[in-house]
């Protein structure tokens, strides 16, 4: 069961939604998650930088997989930094005074969107300055 946003832990039991309510409850969730994450001024920048990605794709005349591959990798990197984002903001509602494990936490996190952020670039940049030269 689900419980109401009581912060003390004591709210009432709430009844669990099913069929077609359930799915637009997620989808409603899925939205508000999309919009706290615009919050982040790390995930405007990678939105950005996808922007100029696909104007780039554009000029060098991509092919459409290397756009469908771009566009998995990003959606990837949307799912990394959210997930980064909802640990930093347990780790803050936890404990919120300064500790070892909470900067642990936030650093490693913070690593994992670092990876796909330089898969985006890295795959990004092969495709437009390296894939004709290479012809694959």
């Amino acid at each position: 069961m689900y419980l109401d946003r009581d912060f003390r832990g004591m709210g009432k039991p709430v009844k669990k939604l099913t069929g077609i309510a359930h799915f637009f409850a997620a989808a409603s969730y899925s939205l508000g998650g999309a919009k706290r994450l615009l919050g982040e001024a790390a995930f405007r920048h990678e939105l950005m930088a996808f922007g100029a990605a696909m104007v780039a794709f554009v000029i060098s005349g991509a092919t459409f997989f290397q756009y469908v591959a771009m566009l998995v990798l990003f959606l990837l990197m949307i799912a990394f930094e959210a997930l980064n984002t909802a640990i930093e903001e347990i780790v803050d509602r936890v404990s919120p005074e300064i500790s070892e494990m909470g900067k642990n936490a936030k650093d490693l996190g913070s690593l994992a969107c670092l990876c796909v952020i330089v898969a985006n670039a890295g795959y990004a940049a092969y495709v437009v300055f390296l894939s004709k030269l290479f012809a694959i």
